[in-house]
């Protein structure tokens, strides 16, 4: 354990529940505590509840509430997304139920060479059911160009996937332009945007998105939930089936206080968006001059201005990035060497070999999120701390 007070700067992994969302959350643990599909005077209070919070978040993405599918988080949503439509497409080509086609509609999704896993690996897994992927690349600043994904079509498209800021180097993709024309060609656009809420308009419409996925614990509410925005008229088949909850689309008992946790975060995030990223942009610049001034070497993942304001990410030469944060991590200064779910990968990270960089360089990966707790004090004890772990490791 460390002696020294944590300061936390991991936020793109997770953040603590606000406060305020706790406190909305706590009547529907035990008082209001309804299954939302009984019609007795229980179940409709939880019913209420539920409605209200679905209205809520269709408010703040611009789309009707029928459109808004609670789910237990991003992974949860992209599965949804990238699964159901796969099978829809097979069975309107096909008949089939579920099954990949052979022949000329095949069946392609496009997605970027620097999605989250929860893409990544539910492609490969469609790939295994006979759907081609095709992987388009980023530049040396973590940006996909639109013209790539424009390129890459093909008469049995279906499906792009391309995420709206990545999870390891903040690089924000033009997902507008990019959907735009994407849904000009009759071809659903889906974007996982987990690190967007809270620091990027959500408003689907001018994303043309039709398809958008959310995760309550990064925008300070409970982890376990989630959201999948499906545009009216999209046709994805249920991957968990029972009931007939959430429009058919995925059965279970709601889970009415992470439901309610969930919009109270993505209200809070949306009032506080503006003033909270002009803050924390200031800080992120900050920090990337005075961590390039102080730390020789220190190398700048991702494009300077087309990344999340409080995303600050770099690599540095010889440097093994497991062991630069833990080391922090016994100052109090809890970072992270890249994305939370391949915490413990020894391996150099995708997104980093996707820039072009070698491995030796991206192996000495640390990644910087700050929140709403970061003030420019601690940042100042952090890249002094920093620098001087870098020359130990050095």
């Amino acid at each position: 354990m460390s002696k020294y007070k944590a300061v936390y700067l991991d936020h793109a992994a997770t953040t603590p529940l606000d406060k305020d969302v706790l406190a909305a959350m706590k009547p529907y643990f035990a008082e209001d505590f309804g299954n939302a599909s009984s019609i007795h005077h229980a179940g409709l209070r939880a019913r209420k509840a539920v409605k209200s919070a679905r209205e809520q978040v269709a408010g703040i993405l611009g789309c009707a509430s029928s459109e808004i599918i609670f789910t237990s988080g991003a992974t949860e949503s992209n599965n949804l997304a990238l699964r159901g439509a796969m099978e829809a497409y097979c069975d309107l080509q096909s008949g089939t139920k579920g099954r990949a086609i052979t022949g000329k509609h095949r069946g392609h999704i496009i997605i970027s060479q620097i999605e989250h896993d929860s893409i990544l690996k539910t492609a490969r897994y469609l790939e295994k059911k006979g759907i081609d992927i095709t992987c388009v690349g980023v530049d040396k600043y973590g940006l996909v160009d639109p013209k790539n994904v424009l390129d890459a079509i093909r008469e049995d498209t279906f499906l792009v996937s391309i995420m709206y800021a990545n999870n390891e180097i903040g690089a924000i993709q033009p997902i507008a332009a990019i959907g735009k024309q994407v849904q000009k060609r009759n071809i659903l656009m889906h974007t996982d945007a987990a690190q967007a809420a809270g620091a990027l308009s959500l408003d689907v419409k001018k994303l043309h998105t039709d398809m958008l996925s959310l995760s309550g614990h990064k925008f300070y509410g409970p982890k376990g939930s989630g959201v999948l925005y499906v545009r009216r008229g999209v046709q994805i088949a249920p991957q968990i089936t029972g009931g007939g909850q959430e429009y058919k689309r995925r059965a279970g008992t709601e889970n009415v206080p992470l439901i309610i946790g969930f919009s109270r975060a993505l209200c809070l995030a949306d009032k506080k968006q503006e003033q909270e990223s002009k803050r924390l942009s200031l800080l992120r610049d900050w920090l990337i001059v005075e961590i390039e001034r102080k730390i020789k070497g220190a190398h700048l993942t991702g494009d300077r201005e087309k990344r999340l304001p409080n995303s600050a990410s770099f690599c540095f030469p010889g440097i093994e990035g497991e062991s630069l944060v833990m080391r922090l991590s016994e100052r109090g200064f809890e970072a992270s060497s890249g994305s939370a779910c391949s915490s413990g990968n020894l391996e150099a990270s995708h997104v980093l070999l996707a820039l072009g960089l070698n491995k030796f360089l991206a192996m000495g990966s640390l990644r910087v999120a700050m929140g709403r707790s970061t003030a420019k004090k601690d940042l100042r004890l952090f890249v002094e701390a920093l620098k001087e772990e870098v020359e130990k490791l050095s």
